[in-house]
């Protein structure tokens, strides 16, 4: 079973896995690890049900497990699932989503 099957983040809450890092450039030149910049891209791999809103209604998280989306450059929380590092956001903190 999949670490992430067997975590279900809270209210408006999204668990995503960052793309690794690019470590040659496209002219085959290798990248120092230090020289790596930070990955804002990730996949969502798992969501909240959402929040409730003052009337008690449930507004539901606006993306879906699969889907790639733009991370800010800082937040976030660090999760360790079966030794695999994930990060779990607020849906309000995803700044977009990749359409293909």
């Amino acid at each position: 079973m999949q670490a992430f099957r067997k975590f279900l983040p809270m209210f408006d809450r999204v668990l995503v896995e960052r793309l690794a890092a690019e470590t040659v450039t496209k002219g085959g030149i290798m990248i120092p690890e230090k020289s790596q910049s930070k990955v804002l891209q990730a996949t969502v791999v798992a969501v909240g049900p959402g929040y409730a809103n003052k009337d008690g209604n449930v507004t539901p998280v606006c993306v879906k497990v699969g889907e790639k989306v733009l991370l800010p450059e800082y937040g976030g929380t660090k999760v360790v699932l079966d030794d695999k590092d994930y990060f779990l956001f607020r849906d309000g903190d995803i700044l977009g989503k990749y359409v293909d």
